[in-house]
């Protein structure tokens, strides 16, 4: 038994030893081939993923076999080819507005980038030819029997790589292929047989495929809209050159920012200059309506807001066929308080390991905060607190006249911030669970270092357009009847209610068939509302997503970038005509297109990380530069 047990450890120890020198291998590869010597790899089980400086591949089951490796390896190297070959501002200028052209786009242009490593390496061929294959398995395409079981996106990417390798399609995928293929070409007029020769220049690659989706009536003319395009780029070259260092907060992907931003991925105090310039962006929407913000509640704040969005709705052709059946609606109104008990102690259940994570870095939050606020005083004052320290004075000479003190307010203190959480289905599972966390733990923080916070949620009512679309049916299905859902906006915290109030409420977000479509604008709109009603003199507004809008029954019946239109528009006005510092935290989706600041994670886990360090971030800054408005002629 002594032996056997001995030999068993020794042969679990020879794999660890073989596996850890694969893992090696393959990042040495992986670094070689991206042409990034500070490329960091790691190895997970969780979803392979590439952002900035960090890639993060399949790890390897304790037995495992060549196909594994040969997955593994294909991952790699297509990360890598990701890296050496695109670029993403480029990818960014020219891509479509809509939610499913872009989703056609960003899949034909990685097999663009695979297929130019296939075409020089044989090796690299087929590794990727294994991970592609691997895909087709686990998407269950082989059992596809009508196109609504093969997102369009996978089908033309995979014609795509048959023509720039010349390789046979995966078996996995044939069928599934098949069920697109006729449709594809028939749309296509022969452009799929062309793209080989553009294959090395993403520019013309890029521009042929836009081709490519207006012929198949997915996006619109190019031509039109690369002329704005074009300028901004043009604006963008021509800033300052400190602006390159613009983000070296090491959160935001170097490869998947908006246009706008111009952010390098290096370690460092994120987001210096984009704070700078949004708090003086700010500093000067104060300036315009200073009296009309003295008091909370002011006619000066609902005219800034009406002039925010009131041409929205106009401009941008969007609506609500009805709003009849939304509903903004409070936590302990969805259900009763026993079951958010029992939600709660299952939200505390789930959480385990990740709440002394999470705790570790609100209270290094909370020293942070806390270190800024050093206690200073006004003395010999006329009114306020008495001064002991004085009252000698007194005992020598009874005709001095009393002493008082009053403690100077710390800026951070007249501050509210909002955290707006992403309620769609698609959040389900960990995604949700951390947030509500990270939202429970940081209101507790924040509160303790006196600033305000409220905690909200959006979602819808229904799946597939609910009373709203009943009503629409029955109307006899007048056509662009705008959004088609009915709209659920939850309040788990007011910025008045204190957290322990509030505690149990974050466990609704645990309630199963809470979670649905989410309609990302009209909730911001309606965040930025209740901020914009508060007496703080500095409003923040944190939104936390893992993706675009989605609402199934407002898109079938609606231009396909319907709500990603209107949420442009909304961020657009925020980010520019309010006094509302808005950014925002993508959990696994790049929403730096959307946002000027924001944050893309790969790990759901980092969530708690990247909160914390963007508010710290946020109040450093503040605390850095004086007050937007202290008294009418603080200039």
């Amino acid at each position: 038994m002594s032996s056997s047990g001995h030999n068993s450890r020794k042969a679990a120890k020879s794999v660890t030893e073989a596996q850890d020198g694969f893992k090696r291998s393959v990042s040495a590869t992986v670094r070689a081939m991206s042409g990034e010597r500070e490329l960091e790899v790691s190895f997970s089980r969780d979803k392979p993923a590439l952002v900035g400086n960090r890639a993060r591949l399949p790890d390897l089951p304790k037995k495992a076999s060549g196909i594994d490796l040969s997955i593994t390896r294909g991952v790699g190297d297509s990360m890598a080819l990701r890296k050496a070959c695109h670029d993403e501002r480029l990818h960014v200028r020219l891509a479509p507005e809509g939610r499913q052209a872009r989703a056609v786009y960003d899949a034909v242009e990685a097999a663009r980038c695979d297929s130019i490593g296939a075409n020089r390496m044989p090796g690299v061929a087929d590794n990727i030819g294994a991970m592609v294959e691997d895909r087709c398995q686990k998407s269950n395409f082989s059992a596809a029997s009508s196109r609504d079981d093969v997102p369009v996106e996978e089908a033309v990417a995979l014609m795509v790589r048959e023509r720039l390798t010349g390789r046979p399609l995966p078996q996995a995928a044939e069928s599934a292929v098949s069920l697109w293929r006729d449709w594809v070409e028939e749309k296509s007029e022969g452009r799929l047989d062309t793209l080989l020769d553009s294959i090395e220049s993403q520019d013309d690659f890029a521009r042929s495929i836009r081709e490519l989706l207006v012929s198949m009536e997915m996006a619109e003319e190019l031509s039109d809209e690369m002329d704005d395009e074009s300028d901004q780029s043009e604006d963008e070259e021509s800033e300052p050159e400190p602006q390159d260092s613009e983000d070296e907060g090491g959160e935001q992907s170097e490869g998947e920012q908006d246009a706008e931003a111009d952010a390098s991925e290096e370690e460092g105090d994120p987001q210096d200059s984009e704070q700078t310039e949004m708090a003086e962006a700010s500093d000067a929407e104060f300036d315009e309506d200073e009296e009309g913000e003295d008091e909370a509640d002011t006619p000066g704040e609902t005219r800034r807001e009406n002039d925010v969005f009131s041409d929205i709705a106009s401009e941008f052709d969007y609506k609500a066929f009805t709003t009849a059946f939304d509903e903004e609606v409070a936590a302990d109104e969805l259900c009763d308080q026993e079951e958010l008990e029992r939600l709660r102690a299952f939200l505390d259940k789930q959480i385990g390991n990740m709440q002394r994570v999470v705790s570790r870095l609100a209270n290094r939050l909370q020293r942070r905060l806390m270190a800024q606020q050093n206690r200073s005083w006004d003395f010999d004052l006329e009114e306020g607190y008495l001064d002991p320290a004085r009252l000698s004075r007194i005992i020598m000479d009874p005709m001095q006249p009393l002493s008082f003190k009053q403690e100077r307010d710390t800026n951070f203190r007249d501050t509210v911030v909002t955290l707006l959480i992403d309620n769609s289905g698609s959040m389900r599972g960990r995604p949700i669970t951390v947030a509500a966390t990270c939202a429970d733990i940081l209101a507790r923080t924040l509160e303790r270092c006196g600033v305000s916070v409220e905690v909200l949620g959006f979602t819808t009512r229904a799946w597939k357009g609910g009373s709203s679309r009943e009503e629409w049916l029955k109307s006899g299905k007048p056509p662009s009847p705008g959004r088609l859902n009915d709209l659920r906006h939850i309040i788990y915290k007011s910025a008045d209610m204190p957290w322990r109030r509030a505690k149990t409420n974050l466990g609704l977000m645990m309630r199963e068939g809470l979670l649905k479509e989410n309609i990302d604008g009209e909730a911001l709109i309606w965040a930025h509302q209740r901020l914009l009603q508060r007496h703080e003199q500095r409003k923040i507004m944190m939104m936390i997503s893992d993706g675009a809008p989605v609402d199934d029954s407002t898109l079938s019946v609606n231009s396909g970038n319907y709500l990603e239109k209107h949420l442009r528009a909304v961020i657009e006005r925020v980010e520019t005509r309010s006094p509302v510092e808005l950014l925002a935290i993508g959990i696994g989706h790049d929403v730096t297109r959307y946002y000027r600041r924001a944050v893309t994670i790969v790990d759901v886990e980092e969530l708690a990380g990247a909160m914390t360090e963007q508010l710290a971030a946020l109040f450093e800054d503040e605390l850095a530069q004086p007050m937007p408005r202290q008294s009418a002629g603080r200039r």
